[in-house]
């Protein structure tokens, strides 16, 4: 997997780098509602947005024209407290972007792997290539929910494999989880990298570094010329 140069921003503070973003994501989004008329967002939960997107949401832009579509969900109800949905209801669709239309991942299928054909199906409704990919990065290198060791993650981080949802462990309860693939989440045509706090700064550092991708699997979209890739940082 070739690479290319990852641009790097730093913000003073959290704020400042939502404040940002939110007005570059908005920019980006508007131009594609101009272009093609219609806009598609792809984003991550966890803390690490939450400012982004209370800040996203009084952007002034046609928001009934911009799809929002997760890049990974725990396999939990979407009214429970860990659920990427429910945080993407409560902090990003509300104020101008209540209008925008919403594309969850859970669905009724017992289980993530047995529900991955049927959640990829919906991204049907998202325009691709993806205009914005809004992803984040844990402690161990894990991006969406493309975790160290999962058993799956060799075939999730397959670049030659169909654009499509993958079950997925993580480390941590609830392990269940559904996320895009990585031919999926470069299927885009910004990807962003929010990463919030020293410890994740130093975390970015040695995935920019060399090593396995399957130790850090956020490498593996650090690693490619095919989508363009900005990080993100706060203290």
């Amino acid at each position: 997997m070739t690479s290319s140069p990852v641009e790097v921003k730093r913000y003073p503070d959290a704020a400042a780098l939502a404040d940002r973003l939110a007005a570059d994501i908005g920019a980006s989004l508007s131009q594609a509602i101009a272009q093609r008329g219609l806009a598609s967002l792809v984003v991550s939960g966890g803390n690490s947005p939450a400012k982004l997107f209370q800040a996203l949401s009084t952007r002034p832009l046609d928001w009934s024209r911009v799809c929002v579509a997760l890049a990974d969900e725990r396999w939990v109800d979407p009214t429970d407290a860990g659920s990427n949905e429910k945080l993407v209801r409560n902090a990003l669709l509300r104020d101008v972007a209540a209008t925008a239309r919403f594309t969850g991942l859970k669905n009724a299928a017992p289980s993530p792997e047995l529900g991955a054909v049927a959640a990829w199906e919906t991204f049907a409704r998202v325009p691709r290539p993806f205009d914005v990919t809004v992803l984040g990065m844990g402690d161990d290198g894990h991006t969406a929910s493309l975790f160290p060791h999962s058993p799956n993650l060799r075939n999730a981080l397959d670049p030659s494999a169909a654009p499509g949802c993958v079950g997925m462990r993580a480390p941590t309860e609830p392990h269940a989880r559904l996320s895009l693939n990585l031919s999926a989440l470069l299927d885009s045509r910004q990807v962003y990298i929010l990463i919030l706090g020293d410890a994740k700064w130093r975390t970015f550092t040695t995935a920019n570094g060399p090593g396995a991708v399957e130790e850090m699997p956020v490498r593996a979209v650090l690693r490619q010329d095919r989508t363009p890739v900005e990080v993100v940082w706060a203290p």
